[in-house]
């Protein structure tokens, strides 16, 4: 036992101080007994603690907060079904690459394998799913275990760690002067590499001397904040850029190299394609979308992304920022950087996405009830400033919105990523309008996905985080119904996706918010200008045509 006439700590300070040597400034948490002392350590540490209604919400908050804020984000779970509700979180936040720590409490080690409440194996379940899952064996290494979880955020791509801490291991005390304690900014180095130079070099010779290349800039654009260094490189060699994921918004609607519409089109007839921070995965087709004849390169953070699933001419391991600005410099002064050259393709370009929209129009604007879903998302774009961060949480309404919904500044996109998860939506507004309350944050949920975590709706209200919500409601879980139709005929078509005819605005209503139903498409744009005026979480609850599929839906390949 420690003397008490020494200066001691607990457990739960020392993971407060490690936090706080990372730039943790808020955790997200639902309560429990195991992990109280993290809590108490919070408030002497001046983090806030940001409690919610499920853990599930917790992890996505973490995720969002770590996208928003380029920091990792923090959730705080109790032991068993505490850590187990924030799995989906954390399988999230390891597909989209994002940075977070998730804390879960345990047993005490005294009670090991005794069947102590709520015990688990939880390091054994988050292994797969995370860069670093480990358990905290003694007191004194809380906070240096911590950090150790933090710096393996890091390695290659970022993702999550995952750190349990028993009872009695968070509970104890020990003298000050056995605990390790990290200095901030002593214990991570940079993870800033320009690539390698011959590789840069040769990038650089390839888009000089093309004749049709395209960029496709991906959510480690925004990641590595290389953001301005994508953008010198698109003008400087008058290359047309593509956008996905937390890429978009990398340039803004408008610009000259900025296109939406035509990607298909480009990456068929392009003679040099770059890819930036996006693996080969369903979204890319797995490569198969590029021409065969074309030169590819990659470039991305993970070694073992690039090259996977497509063979590649070029493969360029670093930071996105970094690189783009390498090749960027390496190619100046070179013959105009290939740049004058190049207006025919990006005219042939342009011409190709205003035929794609020209299609699209009369959706766009149509005016039939039940409302289409384009003339739904298209309102939703033209009500969007450039402080309006927007979140996607739900199917098949929000494939019809990533065709659609241009993001005006960097940073300004939120969806959940590869894995697809539905619910992110109210978490990642819990987090985007915490770290950036200074930004309008617009959120669409599809009705099926609004209702997972549709709750913490109130933790929206209780801390007074007003937003717009919009929830495109046809009463079906639309994206799979599409695939039972395809696959097994109209008359079994909604076996197990159909919901109830939920009035979400009444819901928004009953939790304290601003809630408003619209049938008619011409009160869309006036319905969310009262939300924006209303000054509370809203929802905006548009009664979709459910017959209507978008485009991405139909040519899913797990339908073909």
């Amino acid at each position: 036992m420690p003397d008490d006439t020494q200066d001691v700590i607990s457990g739960g300070h020392l993971v407060a101080k490690a936090l706080k040597a990372e730039g943790v400034d808020r955790i997200y948490t639902l309560c429990g007994g195991h992990i109280i002392d993290i809590y108490d350590g919070c408030v002497d540490e001046g983090i806030e603690v940001v409690d919610v209604r499920h853990e599930q919400v917790a992890a996505h908050a973490a995720d969002g907060y770590a996208r928003i804020t380029g920091k990792p984000g923090c959730a705080v779970v109790t032991a068993g079904p505490g850590t187990t509700d924030a799995v989906t979180g954390v399988a999230n936040a390891f597909r989209a690459e994002s940075p977070m720590l998730l804390i879960g409490g345990q047993g005490a080690l005294t009670q090991h394998k005794m069947g102590s409440l709520q015990d688990l194996p939880h390091v054994d379940m988050m292994t797969p799913i995370t860069k670093f899952a480990a358990a905290v064996p003694d007191t004194a290494r809380a906070a240096d275990m911590v950090s150790m979880a933090f710096r393996e955020c890091y390695h290659g791509a970022p993702g999550p760690s995952f750190l349990e801490i028993p009872r009695d291991v968070l509970d104890a005390k020990v003298p000050v002067d056995k605990a390790r304690v990290p200095k901030p900014g002593a214990y991570r180095a940079s993870t800033r590499s320009a690539g390698d130079p011959e590789a840069i070099e040769k990038l650089a010779d390839l888009l000089v001397h093309a004749e049709k290349p395209a960029i496709l800039l991906g959510s480690q654009v925004w990641t590595t904040r290389g953001t301005e260094a994508a953008i010198e490189l698109v003008r400087t060699l008058n290359v047309p850029a593509y956008m996905n994921g937390a890429g978009r918004g990398t340039l803004p609607p408008g610009d000259p190299h900025h296109f939406q519409l035509s990607r298909r089109y480009a990456f068929s007839n392009a003679d040099v394609i770059v890819i930036v921070g996006t693996p080969f995965d369903f979204r890319m087709g797995y490569g198969k979308r590029l021409s065969q004849s074309a030169t590819v390169v990659q470039i991305d953070l993970d070694y073992r992304t690039v090259g996977k699933n497509r063979d590649i001419d070029l493969g360029i391991v670093g930071d996105a920022g970094l690189v783009l600005k390498s090749v960027t410099e390496a190619a100046s002064g070179r013959v105009n950087g290939g740049a004058s050259k190049r207006k025919e393709w990006l005219d042939e370009l342009r011409a190709a996405e205003q035929t794609a929209l020209d299609k699209r129009l009369p959706q766009l604007r149509s005016d039939a009830s039940p409302i289409h879903p384009y003339r739904l998302v298209s309102e939703i774009n033209d009500f969007l400033t450039e402080d309006s961060i927007y979140i996607g949480d739900g199917g098949d309404i929000v494939t019809f919105s990533g065709q659609v919904v241009q993001p005006k500044s960097p940073g300004h996109w939120m969806d959940p990523g590869p894995l697809g998860t539905l619910g992110v939506g109210v978490p990642f507004v819990l987090a985007a309008k915490q770290a950036r309350p200074d930004k309008e944050v617009v959120a669409l949920f599809g009705d099926g996905a609004f209702s997972l975590t549709g709750w913490d709706f109130e933790t929206l209200v209780r801390y007074d985080l007003p937003f717009v919500g919009i929830v495109g409601n046809n009463s079906s879980m639309n994206q799979i119904r599409y695939g039972q139709a395809a696959k097994y005929g109209k008359e079994r078509e909604r076996v197990g996706n159909t919901l109830g005819d939920v009035h979400y605005d009444k819901f928004a209503q009953m939790l304290g918010g601003y809630g408003e139903e619209v049938r008619d498409p011409a009160d869309i744009g006036p319905a969310l200008r009262r939300a924006r005026e209303s000054g509370k979480p809203s929802l905006i609850n548009v009664w979709v045509d459910p017959d209507a599929y978008a485009p991405g839906t139909m040519n899913q390949t797990m339908y073909k």
